[in-house]
Formats: C-alpha cells, structure tokens, sequence
C-alpha cells in the first residue's frame, strides 16, 4: 500500500515537473492558419459548394443555365461570354463588344447584350445593341465555334433618325419565351411615353425574329399606363430550363434600380379576356406574418435589385440579388421569403433562406449582379470577386 501511494506522489510530482518545463515537447503548434467555418445557425439554408469558379474571371455580370445544359457567363471587363458545365470545366469563350447580359433562346442561339461602335454625322458613338449569337454551326456547336448573326442596334429597330439622347439608352437584360419571343428592359432619360417605341424605361417585347412588336404597357386599377416602369434592369420569364419542362405564357419577373421606388421587384401577368388582353402587377401575399417574415413586396424591400430568375423545377423559387445589400433572396412565386420547414419542424411557417452580407467568404459577396438554377444548386455572379458562388439547400441534399 505504501508502495502505490510512492508511486502515485512521484506520479504527480513528475507532471508538474514537466508542466513548468517550458517548450518540454517542443513549441506549440501555431493552428492560426485553420480556416474557422462560419455557419449558419439555421434549420433550413443555402449553403456553399466548392471549389468556386474564379479562374480567369475579372468581372463576371450575368449568369445563366442554358437549354443546352450548359452554364453561361458573361465577364464584362473581359467582353467575353465563357461557357461551362456543371463541374465547371470551362468548354469556350467568345468575345462580344461592350457584353454585360445573356439569355438562350429556345432554338439555342444566344442573346447577348452589348454595344455597337457607329459613326453618325462624323461622331462616333457606342450604341447599345442586342447580338443574336448561332452556336450550331458548320463546325460544330459550342462557343469554340459560334458565330454573330444579327444585330438589333437602338434606336434603329423603330427609328431611322438619331437623337442626342439615344446614346444614353441601354438594353439592361434579356428574357425569352416559350415561342422565342423575347423581353428587354431598356432605360435612359427620355421617358416621354407618347413618342413611338415607347419611354427610354421600357419592357420591350420582340418577336423571335428579332422584331419590336411593343412595349409593354400596364392595366392596373389606377387605369392604362405608357410609363409604368421606372429604371427597369433585371428580368426573367416563367420559361425556364429544363428544355423538356419549359412551359410558360407571357408573365414575368422585373426589377427596378429607381432610388424613388417603393417596390422594386414585381411579377407582371399577362391576362387575356373576352374584351383583350392587358398585362397586369400580380396580386401576391404580403405582411401576413402568420406564414412568412418576408414578402417579396414590402416596401423598400430592395436597393439595387440587379439579377432574378426563376427556379425551373417544381418549387418555382423566385431568385433575388441585391448589389447594394450584398445579399441573395429567395421567395416563393406566392410572394412568400422562405422555403417550407422541414418535416416534423414545430411551425408549419415558411423558414427563411435569404443570406448574404459584404465580404469575401463563401457565404458573402461584393456587389452580386445575377443568379441562375439548376438541378437544385444555385449559382451566383460575385462581380466585385470576380468570382462565381454555388449553393445548395439543405433540404435539397440526399
């Protein structure tokens, strides 16, 4: 017995020896350069996919998913649009002047928004300009091998004169069709609703042959509005990849950057009756607490809404970047911040998944200016990273 407590009393005589032995076994493991992972204290979330796409990227303004499959990206200080899949896995790019915005039609041409360089009156100018973009051609199909087939240049689609204040206009983003028919918002100064083509500020309908066909006028209850929308930018139709599932009517989704605007994203329908037919703001849910803690049109929900879309499966999330906010939204097409909880939650309320914030980790951004769906991950232009972000909901992951 005597024995045993010797040995126990060396025991802890010999651990305080070594404790006050500095640096005994060595220096201390310096663990600073362990990255600390930021979560999200939430049930239900978006969260990141690694790697990110930043190779080659300076600027990357609009984003895509084709009805090719494929992922398109447009980096406006390079004037190139890059093509990826899904791994990302860069399959072409191709130089377009002045691009900062793309859509795919359903035919698989591309079009991109951009600038065309004219001479008028001995003064050159840069003029914005739709790029009506072939990718199947004699050697192949992709980018590698695309070529420019038509250009609507402003104000030249409806107009053969030139005014001083048309080189102010800008075609912003571009929306298409189930019949290839396509949206552009365009803004500038000249608002006058009367003059022919409409206001600078416009939704603009084209036909899939590359013709203005008009611009979108508004019914609401005040009465027939010229000039309902002010300093239009993001747009995206309910026509959405898969090529197999896209169907849709006329309705769509439009921001507004207006500092003077309340609601600054809505969903406009297009309703036909027996007296023609209008399009109309969409009546949606809002400030029924009870359901949600957001809504898409709360007031001053939005800064500077630049990029939306519109989830193409079933769950039809509708997509929102704030440049201003640094934040990415998500709604339901009710109107509704959140996504249902998930099975066996205590609340049946629809928990909220928009997140974001300044700064340059996986879950941060500076200055987002698009997003894009597909196959449940959600793709985000960081233009002020000169990166692009994937996410997934935890929901959504097997």
């Amino acid at each position: 017995m005597k024995l045993k407590r010797g040995l126990y009393l060396l025991g802890v005589i010999a651990l305080f020896s070594l404790a006050s032995c500095e640096k005994y076994f060595g220096d201390k493991t310096d663990l600073d350069f362990i990255v600390k992972p930021e979560f999200q204290n939430r049930e239900v979330a978006y969260v990141p996919i690694q790697p990110v796409w930043n190779s080659n990227l300076i600027e990357p303004t609009d984003i895509i998913a084709g009805f090719d499959e494929l992922i398109y990206v447009v980096d406006a200080a390079n004037e190139q649009i890059i093509c990826y899949d899904e791994a990302g896995r860069e399959l072409g790019r191709l130089k377009v002047p002045g691009v900062h915005a793309v859509s795919q039609d359903r035919r698989l041409n591309l079009l991109a928004l951009g600038t065309q360089l004219d001479t008028i009156a001995g003064i050159p100018y840069d003029l914005t300009c739709l790029y009506r973009i072939e990718l199947n051609t004699s050697m192949g199909y992709g980018l590698r091998h695309a070529r420019i087939i038509n250009k609507i240049v402003h104000p030249f689609y409806f107009k053969s004169t030139f005014s001083s204040s048309d080189k102010e206009v800008r075609f912003n983003k571009v929306a298409v069709l189930a019949d290839n028919s396509y949206y552009i918002t365009r803004s500038g100064i000249n608002n006058n609703a009367l003059k022919f083509g409409g206001p600078d500020d416009a939704v603009l309908l084209f036909s899939a042959k590359d013709s203005l066909l008009t611009p979108v006028t508004i019914t609401t209850s005040g009465g027939f509005f010229n000039n309902y929308f002010k300093s239009p930018y993001g747009i995206c139709s309910f026509v959405q990849p898969p090529q197999i599932n896209a169907r849709g009517g006329k309705e769509f989704i439009v921001t507004s950057i207006d500092n003077n605007a309340v609601i600054k994203v809505m969903v406009i329908d297009y309703v036909e009756t027996e007296f023609g037919a209008t399009y109309q703001p969409r009546a949606m849910q809002f400030e029924d607490y009870s359901k949600a803690d957001g809504f898409l049109i709360s007031p001053y929900k939005f800064s500077k809404p630049l990029g939306v879309t519109l989830a193409g499966d079933a769950t039809q999330y509708i997509f929102v970047v704030d440049a201003d906010k640094d934040s990415v939204y998500q709604f339901t097409n009710t109107g509704l911040e959140g996504v249902k909880p998930p099975p066996g939650s205590v609340s049946d309320k629809y928990q909220k998944a928009s997140f974001g914030g300044s700064g340059k980790t996986l879950n941060t951004f500076n200055r987002p200016t698009a997003v894009a769906y597909k196959n449940q991950v959600l793709y985000v232009a960081d233009a002020g990273n000169g990166r692009i972000l994937r996410f997934k909901l935890t929901l959504d992951f097997d």
